[in-house]
């Protein structure tokens, strides 16, 4: 059986390539705004709608027809079909109720993006990708042996550069230890275990406050469109990484080593949304994750091979959860107790 695996890794590229990624993640935000601009409009005017392909075959009129828009034929293609394909896909979660209405990119968004799927390959310590070539990345990670179907490039408001593959290769489910658990979280501590282990909350945001509040004060003190501006910029942008990067890799390690350890995990099935609505605790709920903490949890326990219950906080405790599922063997994958 098949899987597919993402990886993310630091790009170094050159100065030229540094230049021409910006161009595709300007490009690509243009062709978004464009067509969703074309796609309001006509539906205000006519009451009409077009699909993806439509709207690839329209890019290629304007690449080919239109002179001043000449400049698209020297960005990579595929990168500009794939942003019609997340202006269609944002449409269709929009009717689906899954989001709200598709808005206008914004090029001082602090994280720029874009994809491609094809001529993507590595070769020793760099990754070929389309208009850049051989760009130099710290392979930090062992990939699974199969076939990359997508790169994205990423440009952070830090001013680093990253990229993240999907592989595409068979199933490789790693073991885990056979174990039990059952998990309460919480905001003073991360979260206490069944057996009275209590995990610390790293709380980075709180910890690096002080840092965040003067350099946010240098910035605001600097003229707009300076260079020493810019530089102060760069300097907010790293500790705000720094305070996402402590938290995922607090999260990453958490995670990654319940699954290990257990067969069966149970946690709080929370209504986070409607708690973060409480402006006394928003900014500590925020601060420990919780969302993502469940997300990671869901993928590793598949890849794991392990059991993960989410139980209404309504529930009398995790630990009878834990004694309900040891006796219903017809029970696998990931279940939900109603109360």
């Amino acid at each position: 059986m098949n899987c597919t695996k993402g990886y993310k890794f630091r790009m170094y590229p050159t100065s030229e390539q540094q230049t021409q990624i910006k161009k595709t993640l300007g490009a690509t935000r243009y062709v978004y705004n464009l067509f969703l601009a074309y796609r309001q409009s006509l539906y205000e005017l006519q009451q009409k709608s077009v699909s993806m392909y439509d709207t690839f075959k329209l890019l290629t009129l304007l690449k080919n027809a239109e002179p001043n828009r000449a400049w698209l034929k020297q960005i990579d293609s595929k990168a500009l079909q794939l942003s019609l394909n997340n202006l269609d896909r944002s449409y269709r979660n929009f009717f689906a109720k899954r989001s709200k209405y598709p808005r206008f990119k914004s090029r001082h968004h602090h994280r720029q993006t874009y994809s491609t799927d094809i001529n993507v390959s590595i070769i020793g310590d760099r990754i070929k990708l389309p208009k850049l070539g051989l760009v130099k990345f710290v392979r930090s990670r062992k990939l699974i042996a199969g076939r990359i179907i997508k790169a994205t490039v990423t440009h952070t408001a830090s001013d680093k550069y990253f990229v993240s593959i999907v592989v595409k290769g068979e199933e490789c489910r790693l073991p885990n230890d056979g174990g039990e658990i059952g998990i309460d979280v919480g905001i003073k501590s991360f979260c206490t275990d069944i057996f009275g282990r209590v995990v610390d909350n790293p709380r980075p945001l709180k910890k690096l406050s002080k840092r965040l509040k003067t350099e946010q004060c240098r910035l605001s003190k600097k003229q707009r469109g300076s260079r020493n501006r810019e530089k102060q910029r760069i300097k907010l942008a790293r500790v705000h990484e720094r305070i996402a990067d402590i938290r995922l890799d607090f999260l990453h390690k958490l995670t990654t080593k319940l699954c290990r350890e257990n067969q069966t995990i149970a946690v709080e099935s929370l209504n986070i949304v409607g708690m973060l609505k409480n402006h006394k605790l928003a900014g500590a709920i925020s601060d420990t994750s919780w969302g993502e903490f469940f997300r990671q949890l869901d993928y590793k326990s598949r890849r794991y091979g392990c059991t993960v219950l989410k139980v209404p906080t309504a529930y009398p405790s995790s630990q009878t959860c834990i004694f309900w599922l040891k006796h219903d063997h017809n029970t696998v994958g990931h279940t939900e107790i109603n109360a």
